[in-house]
């Protein structure tokens, strides 16, 4: 087996990036390997890793459970069953464009298939969409946020 060498500038570089956006890993791949840097509480790297150099960033980490740290509430909204969770890692816009109105707020009406907000991953801002009709009851984020793939977005009633 051959040892795979990194650029220990590349890894301080991702671990910067993680602090900046507020995202939980990021991974870069290239002819020479993977390299993956991730900030989490959990220790056990996830399943198929195997061969990938897992960097945590212990001072990002003792940051991490009072900037993140969810409000009690929201772990009942993602059970609720109007709730729209996160299909991605990303940042979240709640309208399209700076100064736009929202696309929707609380007691607004929408219907199945109408634009919610956006979540920008790699650069293409994404549609979520709302999964059916109903009424916006609580919108959970806030513009310009991370967030995390599952993540409860807004509860629909």
């Amino acid at each position: 087996m051959s040892s795979v060498s990194f650029d220990p500038d590349a890894v301080r570089t991702l671990a910067s990036i993680l602090t900046e956006t507020g995202l939980s890993e990021i991974e870069i791949e290239g002819k020479e390997g993977r390299i993956r840097v991730a900030r989490t509480l959990a220790a056990a790297p996830a399943a198929g890793m195997a061969g990938a150099t897992v960097i945590a960033a212990a001072p990002v980490a003792a940051v991490l459970p009072a900037a993140v740290a969810p409000p009690p509430a929201e772990a009942d909204d993602a059970h609720h069953p109007g709730a729209v969770l996160s299909p991605m890692v990303g940042v979240v816009y709640l309208a399209p464009e700076p100064g736009a109105p929202p696309f929707v707020a609380p007691g607004q009406s929408v219907v199945a298939g109408q634009t919610l907000l956006l979540i920008e991953a790699m650069k293409t801002f994404n549609q979520i969409k709302a999964p059916k009709a109903g009424v916006v009851a609580r919108i959970l984020i806030t513009g310009g946020a991370p967030v995390e793939y599952g993540q409860p977005l807004l509860v629909l009633e």
